[in-house]
């Protein structure tokens, strides 16, 4: 993982967390400058790419739980190194129940859990809910992702969400619709501030 120390101190926006282009001045991306997603920041340990890539793929797809521990231990030292103060809550991007049926775990809940541990932020694993199993986002333009995306996500304890900074546990970001929605939501919600905080995030 000798690789992963410089990825680490890549310059991100600090919204959407895309790597910065050299001598960019700005803290915020173009695309977030243009039209910014209701969340407010993103925390992550690297960009989505070799090894990393397969720590993740192992843990979504061959269902080796132990590899969130690893994934969670940096995240947990990226979000305490970033500025500002640490989440309220952590809320793990929810599986519909038919894809929760069949691969027997949500890997952001297997994050999240051991975040919780890690930091002492309480984690709850059903205050937001996903109501529809949407097609996969990777086949779909944006504006196809926004549409499909509608009214997928249900937050469950509007109460408990209320003047809370909430953040939002994923394995991996690439336009960041998905998050962009469930932050939506969580807003309406009452919630103050979202952050996302995911283990890599999509060049």
């Amino acid at each position: 993982m000798g690789d992963l120390v410089p990825l680490l101190h890549t310059r991100r926006c600090v919204q959407c967390a895309i790597a910065l282009p050299p001598r960019y001045a700005a803290r915020h991306c173009r695309t977030c400058l243009a039209g910014a997603p209701d969340f407010d920041a993103t925390v992550v340990i690297a960009d989505y790419g070799w090894p990393l890539d397969h720590l993740v793929t192992g843990l979504k797809f061959r269902g080796q739980l132990p590899l969130a521990a690893w994934l969670a231990e940096r995240l947990g030292d990226a979000l305490i190194a970033a500025p500002g103060r640490l989440p309220d809550m952590l809320l793990p991007v929810p599986l519909s129940s038919a894809r929760l049926r069949s691969r027997g775990y949500n890997q952001a809940w297997e994050i999240a859990r051991r975040l919780e541990r890690q930091l002492g932020i309480p984690a709850h694993a059903t205050a937001l809910r996903r109501v529809r199993d949407n097609p996969a986002q990777a086949t779909l333009d944006r504006a196809e992702r926004l549409a499909n995306l509608h009214g997928a996500f249900v937050v469950e304890a509007p109460a408990s969400i209320a003047g809370r900074h909430i953040g939002v546990v994923d394995d991996v970001m690439t336009t960041g619709t998905t998050l962009g929605e469930i932050a939506t939501q969580l807003k309406r919600a009452g919630a103050i501030r979202v952050t996302n905080v995911v283990a890599l995030r999509t060049p």
